[in-house]
């Protein structure tokens, strides 16, 4: 009868806390790594269809193997971050994610929601034997003051960290120079938004037989932005309008957002601008001699200009011409602002504390040195250490600019260079479970703006209130709490719900009324 009783004061609990419950994610540290446990610990990751990376990420779990013959590392690889994230969420729910996952923060604060899932990484790395630099590590890892604090810092939530970085990277705007400079145009060293829009404009015009007079070709698409969403947030950013807070309040619907889109609408109307989803990859487009302007990040270098070692289109295709690499348009020269990108390393808690901190320890051997070098020669990335950034290595890889078409790509070091100039006007926006939808929403909205303008449908306020009102409902953001910022709940339930919630309520309660009441009842007779 107790074990009857039990269960049904266990289910009201579960029915009555479960929303927004999320278990402590740290874990008590060892004393010792148990170097006769054998353990196998799983990493995922993502490569940019690069066979190099992957090989990248081959060695080191070798390497590490070497070191800790005890730990195997299985490693897991995908094209994609939003596959990794919802093979992620949908493991959650089974106990089955990875033990080291290549990650971003908007990614981790979805994933705090589950259960005991991400682990708070804050007392580990000042561990003295295993955190950062400990006294027991195997390798020559990096102090905590030798990783760039301003990407150290993009992976905190709240007061407390669960990731590392592993690679940085932002936006480059690949310009064909030649054919900018045969217009009569003088590339500036800080692109405005301005001076793109004109020259885009410019390179519409056609001649009498609807060839492009810029290219001598059919097709002409001036400017195609890679990422929508990193677009428009890059734009509120420089103008110091409102996106989001870091409480998690949703500001991108304002008047500053619509006269963002009202330029977008002009220009795409025009046909001097596009997208990738609407038009595909910038980088094909402009080696073709068919963009200017190709928006996309430096992690993708080595796909961009003539000489690109890794072009998508075929040879016969492909319009020589001179790259050059600047920063992302601007508003205000002497304030430049760009969105700072690129992956982190998160561990996922399991019952056994050894394998945690066998996680520990491979995540923290991903910032050597010579998996950092390694891995930010394949693309225009930049280490996240100092330690590796200023290394005779590193600067001898950097000085080699341009002696190659591979290794050495200029394209791809140029990009890496205007990173590192950056590094002090890099930003990252507020990250609360709801902040990758906001970031999708976005996008969205340069999307749908673009494609309506494309149609010659009318774009005027009345467009973009109801394409707000539809961003909110189809991205759920209304039932973002204001209060996700740091706690990590999941916020309020949506109307339906309430009322389930609140007949299921009632239910049980009838339930455990009627059961006591039987319980009561037989204990009489009992008596009697």
């Amino acid at each position: 009868m107790k074990k009857k009783l039990l269960l049904i004061v266990f289910m009201f609990c579960l029915l009555t806390g479960c929303h927004g419950s999320k278990q402590n994610s740290t874990f008590e540290i060892p004393d010792e790594f148990d170097e006769s446990e054998k353990i196998e610990i799983t990493f995922w990751a993502k490569n940019d269809t690069n066979v190099t990376q992957s090989r990248i990420y081959e060695k080191a779990a070798s390497d590490f193997n070497i070191l800790y013959p005890n730990v195997k590392v299985n490693i897991r690889l995908y094209t994609d971050y939003g596959k990794i994230y919802n093979d992620v969420i949908t493991n959650i729910s089974t106990g089955t994610t990875p033990n080291v996952c290549i990650t971003y923060p908007d990614h981790i604060a979805t994933y705090l929601t589950g259960n005991g899932t991400v682990v708070d990484i804050s007392a580990l790395m000042k561990d003295e034997k295993y955190g950062l630099g400990g006294s027991e590590l195997k390798f020559d890892g990096p102090t905590e003051s030798e990783i760039v604090p301003s990407f150290l810092n993009e992976c905190r939530i709240g007061e407390n960290y669960y990731a590392l970085p592993f690679m940085r990277s932002t936006e480059a705007c690949y310009i064909n120079k030649t054919y900018v400079e045969a217009m009569g145009y003088e590339i500036p060293d800080i692109l405005t938004w301005d001076f793109i829009w004109e020259v885009s404009e410019a390179a519409t015009a056609k001649d009498a037989d609807g060839n492009y007079l810029v290219n001598g070709q059919k097709t002409m698409i001036p400017f195609i932005y890679k990422s929508t969403d990193n677009m428009m947030i890059s734009m509120l950013k420089q103008l110091n309008a409102g996106y989001s807070d870091d409480s998690g309040n949703i500001l991108i619907f304002n008047d500053t957002t619509k006269e963002i889109l009202r330029a977008v609408a002009k220009h795409a109307g025009s046909y001097a601008f596009s997208t990738f989803k609407i038009s595909s990859y910038p980088g094909n487009f402009l080696n073709a001699g068919q963009c200017l302007f190709a928006i996309d990040s430096t992690a993708g270098a080595s796909w961009m200009g003539s000489k690109a070692p890794l072009s998508d289109i075929s040879e016969d295709k492909i319009v020589d011409f001179e790259t050059i690499v600047r920063s992302i348009p601007q508003y205000d020269t002497a304030h430049p602002q760009m969105i700072s990108q690129g992956p982190s390393v998160c561990i996922f808690n399991k019952q056994d504390p050894q394998v945690v901190l066998a996680s520990w320890l491979f995540a923290q051997f991903l910032l050597t040195n010579e998996t950092q070098i390694a891995y930010s020669e394949t693309e225009g990335y930049i280490p996240v250490t100092t330690k590796a950034g200023d290394s005779a290595e590193y600067q001898e890889y950097l000085a080699g600019c341009g002696s190659d078409n591979d290794l050495h790509y200029d394209v791809k070091i140029r990009a890496a260079e205007m990173l590192m100039a950056n590094k002090e006007n890099t930003f990252v926006t507020p990250v609360f479970n709801g902040s990758a939808s906001l970031r999708d929403a976005a996008g969205q909205l340069i999307e749908n703006t673009a494609k309506a303008a494309r149609r010659k449908q009318t774009v005027d306020d009345k467009f973009f209130d109801a394409m707000f009102d539809d961003m909110v409902s189809l991205y759920h953001l209304d039932q973002i709490s204001a209060t996700t910022g740091n706690s990590g709940d999941l916020g309020p339930l949506p109307g339906p719900a309430k009322a389930l919630i609140v007949a299921l309520i009632i239910a049980w309660i009838g339930i455990i009324g009627f059961n006591l009441k039987d319980i009561i009842k037989k204990r009489k007779a009992q008596k009697q």
